[in-house]
């Protein structure tokens, strides 16, 4: 997409985040974004959707018409820990699994400030082990997610390491958030160009840091899994906007995976921004994108 174009759609999207005021309260945005949700994002023709319990959480099955029966991608949507659902990101999470034929599983897992941490990580590794009972192989399985959900991806796959319980396939990260910490220096330096955080302060909207960690530190590398030890975690791909505060969060990822003799690719994306693979169809680089993660998720899964 040519510049001109590009800086149109971030200036459209930098109006359209009235609905997440900071002064208004977790509840009221909530609403708004899952309102806004129901009116504009659909599923992709070719795709489905189907309710279901996995273990004590709700989810959804987004399933599209061609399908390697094999396989299952477990998909932890973003939202700061305190909003969204699987409704808000049913056009992503419906592309990805148009793209690399699977089935997706998207928890409902419970939010913050209700349900601070470890709650949205106990519902991700129950969710996990559900697809284990259910009978997908570990080698068949792909995590991965968008902002709190990459996170929370990564604090998964180190939760199942730890455990010794059998590590997916693969894991996928759309602009992941990190470090709770704020500590990278892309939190000022692309301050300036972030049409989505960069006109927050440093909790990232209202609260969404300190309502997800109740009492506990940041530094939790369940909670911050920059800090901790990477090493045995499965091949990773990485995507982000080279316009958002969150890139030291996957640069600096990247750079301690690769220490540590993981697997990973990362692909930092020119004057984008947080989460860009959310606007297809208005952005080809969107569609772009999500080609080259369900290519990798698709060839380690398959």
């Amino acid at each position: 997409m040519s510049k001109k174009r590009i800086q149109t759609l971030r200036q459209a999207v930098k109006r359209a985040l009235f609905i997440l005021d900071p002064q208004l309260s977790t509840l009221e945005q909530r609403r708004r974004i899952e309102t806004l949700a129901h009116l504009i994002i659909h599923l992709p023709v070719g795709v489905t959707k189907e309710s279901v319990q996995a273990d004590k959480v709700e989810a959804e099955w987004v399933v599209p018409l061609k399908i390697n029966v094999k396989t299952a991608v477990l998909y932890l949507h973003g939202g700061g820990y305190t909003i969204c659902s699987p409704a808000t990101h049913r056009g992503l999470t419906g592309a990805i699994a148009l793209t690399c034929m699977s089935r997706l599983l998207v928890p409902n897992y419970r939010l913050a400030p209700e349900h601070p941490f470890p709650a949205a990580l106990e519902d991700a590794l129950a969710a996990y082990r559900w697809l284990l009972d259910r009978g997908y192989a570990p080698q068949h399985i792909a995590i991965g997610g968008d902002s709190a959900g990459g996170g929370l991806t990564l604090a998964t796959a180190l939760c199942l390491r730890d455990s010794g319980e059998p590590l997916p396939a693969a894991l996928f990260l759309l602009s992941p958030w990190t470090d709770l910490t704020f500590s990278g220096e892309s939190h000022q330096t692309r301050r300036a160009f972030d049409p989505i955080f960069g006109g927050m302060d440093e909790s990232m909207g209202p609260g969404f840091a300190p309502a997800y960690l109740g009492q506990e530190s940041p530094s939790n590398p369940l909670i911050s899994p920059l800090l901790a030890d990477l090493h045995g975690l499965p091949a990773t791909i990485i995507h982000v906007g080279d316009d958002e505060i969150l890139l030291d969060d996957s640069t600096r990822l990247g750079e301690k995976m690769k220490a540590v003799g993981v697997d990973v690719r990362i692909r930092v994306w020119d004057g984008l921004w947080h989460v860009f693979q959310a606007f297809d169809p208005f952005l080809p680089e969107a569609r772009q994108s999500v080609a080259e993660i369900s290519e990798f998720i698709r060839l380690r899964i398959k």
